[in-house]
């Protein structure tokens, strides 16, 4: 890894084996991850490490019933990093075990710029603490869609697209009910990721009963995108608009099968700007190839409108350093089978300090 640009991570083979060499490659990452979701916890729920691994010990069994593969490259994870399993479990259930009560940002958007093409895109918003602890990941299973994703150290999935073009970004919803008998959201990612197509995604998560705690995720393929409003008791779907859009960023829009009080100011404002913005473009005769990386970026990803809590987030300094939300990366993904691939900014869109423009597959 060089100075602004992530670990990368070619992970193949069996579900111990990809685990393990993570574990491995990875080592001291997740084992800092584990500090710094130890101090979050601590901050936002008031749970020691030994507390969130007794309510990790809620999911482990549910992932093992579940997605055995998936436990079982979790074990290796754990075998390779030398930790205990429930660290691991605990890191791929954190946005489930504080019950939402961290401040992840986000904003993402997918846009049907041909017939066959989807664009999709999003900025990552989070703590900078975690960002040397974040990795571009490949993944090659047998019988599977390899995976291009960047995650977290220590989690199996996250935001990224597979080589049957079909890609997940995520935006994270604070809201209530968790239910520790379903799908956590890192491992429903991970299973959309290993779909070859947004209908076997959802039928994929619905078949397993659904995800454990209220999230977003934006799923599309060539010919298809969604919005998941996923909860545990009960999801809303959001088609493309008229326009072949689908925006969202992080509150519920049609959701209200959940208990979701007001916690990100911003988030409505970051909507509305999204909506603005895109509107301006298309207003202008913006369609179809026009549709670039570089236009998204410069256009809207770098926007700071409603600053701090922008689409292109920056670190809020009257919040805790634990909790401080910015952007940490800008991903977009071409989901044309035909010119497959993503351009990944390092750092806040438009800050003049994100780094070079990476690919993947690299």
């Amino acid at each position: 890894m060089s100075d602004g640009e992530p670990i990368k991570l070619a992970l193949r083979g069996s579900p111990r084996e990809i685990g393990v060499k993570h574990g491995r490659s990875l080592k001291d990452q997740i084992r800092d991850q584990m500090r710094i979701y130890e101090s979050m916890f601590e901050y936002t729920s008031k749970l020691s490490w030994h507390e969130v691994r007794e309510v990790a010990k809620e999911f482990a069994p549910t992932i093992q019933r579940l997605t055995p593969h998936i436990f079982a490259e979790m074990e290796g994870i754990a075998e390779g990093a030398e930790v205990d399993i429930l660290d691991i479990v605990a890191l791929n259930c954190r946005s489930e075990i504080a019950l939402g009560k961290f401040s992840d940002g986000c904003t993402t958007l997918c846009w049907k710029t041909n017939d066959n093409v989807r664009v999709l895109s999003q900025n990552w918003d989070w703590t900078a603490t975690v960002k040397k602890n974040l990795a571009m990941v490949s993944i090659e299973q047998p019988g599977k869609p390899s995976i291009y994703m960047i995650t977290e150290a220590g989690i199996v999935g996250k935001i990224g697209f597979n080589s049957a073009a079909v890609g997940t970004c995520l935006n994270a919803i604070r809201a209530k009910p968790m239910i520790s008998s379903k799908l956590p959201i890192h491992v429903a990612l991970r299973l959309c990721l290993e779909s070859t197509s947004v209908t076997e995604a959802v039928e994929t998560l619905e078949k397993l009963g659904g995800v454990a705690s209220a999230q977003h995720i934006l799923v599309a393929d060539s010919t298809t995108a969604l919005g998941l409003e996923v909860s545990p008791v009960g999801n809303k779907y959001i088609p493309e608009d008229a326009s072949g859009l689908i925006g969202h960023t992080n509150h519920f829009i049609e959701n209200r099968y959940v208990e979701e009080p007001p916690w990100l100011s911003g988030s409505p404002i970051r909507l509305k700007r999204l909506e603005d913005l895109t509107t301006e473009l298309i207003s202008s005769g913006v369609h179809g190839d026009a549709v670039s990386p570089t236009l998204l970026r410069e256009r809207i990803f770098s926007d700071t409108y409603n600053a701090p809590q922008a689409i292109a987030c920056q670190e809020d300094e009257s919040r805790d350093v634990s909790t401080r939300s910015s952007s940490l990366f800008n991903i977009i993904m071409n989901l044309d089978p035909r010119n497959l691939g993503a351009e990944v900014v390092w750092g806040r869109p438009g800050s003049g300090e994100e780094g070079a423009v990476l690919k993947m597959p690299w």
